[in-house]
């Protein structure tokens, strides 16, 4: 039977139904995904692989040319998408579109252009924060399918819209970035949870650290409360490491209590724009007051899981920006009561297995005990290493071939109701933070 029109680019529900089954019965197939994360949705009655049509057929149109644009860009045209469009400054739109070649441009940060475009079919929003839910929304009204960069909004009230723009029937499919979660390593933890190999996870401990905002005069729009919210190193990375826990546990926090710290009370802008790790001219600055936090660190307690195996289970972690010699340091530890699994974003490659009554071990992706649960999101061999963009790669992979296959594969990406969530814990620990209390989310 073939895959209901849903999904499917407007452009291909026009076909013959005969043409249409040739068409999906030659186009590219998602191998059957091994254990845990096998799909349960209809299959290819000889193969057992489900059908779609070919990832090469769809367009992406991409807003934003910071940091962030070009790895979405990158990432996607890995996987064969088009990227058709791209929204930005005229200028930066431009340097873009030339280095990538990409045949559309929408310049003057025209987002409205992008997303109304008939060359585009889903929509990657890559702005700054304040303008993520009101992209997000007028891209669902056009019938585009979007992935949105983390944090999905300001607050919880305009998030909340996106979550009820989803919920309608027939919406396209919708995808928050927070891509830690195709990290191979957590997916094969998030297996070795769910099939009771650590037994009854007790805790988790860790960190996000990065030094990029080290310095005073370190600056980007996301210092600003205006630009990017009211918290930024926990809304920025601490909620990557609070959703990629929730990922591996199988279940949401519940309750939170927070302390954050601003070390820097003022720091120095230059006169202009700068991008996110770049570093600024140390010429004329102005100073200004500083209206986010530098650090926090934050206990949590997470509510159950479908498996049973995590249950009411605490974990603690610190946030930090200003973390000298960290780079991108996302590190966590899983303990149960028959052993342990620790991993660091730094080191991608290997999961460190833990345990009371037996040797320690090193599991290498690519290798057994790292290997068949993960089949399906890993495409080197083992020694050849794999990281940050390829995590986006395997992101893009798995909502695309979503769209691709009527939404027959497993929603193994954040959804705009995990977004929605991960708001309302930010907002959570800021009313923590203020009144020294632990507060449900």
């Amino acid at each position: 039977m073939l895959p209901p029109a849903r999904g499917i680019p407007t452009r291909f529900q026009a076909f013959p139904a005969v043409a249409l089954e040739s068409f999906w019965r030659g186009s590219r197939r998602r191998p059957g995904l091994p254990g845990l994360l096998a799909a349960t949705g209809p299959t290819d009655p000889l193969t057992q692989e489900t059908a779609m049509i070919p990832l090469h057929t769809l367009r992406a149109g991409v807003i934003g040319t910071g940091f962030i644009g070009p790895v979405h860009i990158e990432a996607l045209k890995r996987l064969g998408v088009q990227v058709t469009a791209v929204c930005g400054s005229t200028a930066s739109a431009r340097d873009c579109a030339a280095r990538w070649g990409i045949p559309e441009v929408h310049g003057d940060h025209d987002a409205d252009g992008l997303v109304q475009s008939p060359q585009v079919d889903v929509v990657h929003i890559t702005s700054p924060n304040k303008v993520h839910v009101a992209q997000a929304l007028k891209a669902l009204k056009a019938g585009k399918h979007v992935v949105c960069e983390k944090p999905l909004g300001m607050d919880s009230k305009e998030t909340a819209r996106v979550v009820a723009a989803v919920a309608k029937p027939g919406a396209p499919v919708f995808a928050v970035n927070y891509m830690c979660r195709f990290f191979p390593a957590v997916l094969q933890m998030r297996a070795m949870v769910a099939r009771g190999d650590l037994g009854r996870i007790i805790h988790v401990q860790g960190h996000f650290f990065q030094d990029w905002l080290l310095h005073d005069t370190d600056f980007n729009w996301r210092l600003l409360a205006s630009e990017g919210g009211k918290l930024r190193a926990v809304g920025d990375i601490g909620t990557h490491w609070i959703d990629a826990v929730s990922f591996i546990l199988g279940s949401r926090a519940e309750r939170v209590f927070a302390h954050l710290e601003t070390f820097h009370k003022t720091r120095y802008r230059p006169k202009g724009a700068i991008q996110t790790f770049a570093k600024a001219d140390n010429g004329s600055r102005i100073p200004y007051t500083v209206d986010t936090e530098d650090f926090g660190s934050l206990l949590l307690r997470f509510g159950g899981s479908d498996h049973g195996f995590a249950d009411g289970v605490h974990a603690n972690a610190s946030i930090s920006q200003v973390a000298a010699g960290w780079k991108c340091s996302l590190s966590l530890g899983i303990y149960g009561t028959r052993g342990s699994v620790r991993w660091d974003f730094q080191q991608p490659n290997e999961i460190v297995v833990g345990r009371r009554d037996g040797p320690n071990e090193i599991l290498q992706r690519g290798t057994p005990g790292f290997l068949e649960d993960v089949a399906g999101f890993t495409d080197t061999p083992g020694g050849h290493p794999e990281g940050f963009p390829d995590s986006h790669k395997m992101h893009y992979r798995a909502v695309y071939e979503h769209i691709a296959s009527g939404r027959k594969t497993p929603v193994l990406f954040a959804t705009a109701q995990d977004g929605h969530h991960e708001v309302r814990l930010c907002e959570a620990v800021l009313r923590s933070s203020r009144s020294g209390r632990w507060v449900r989310i």
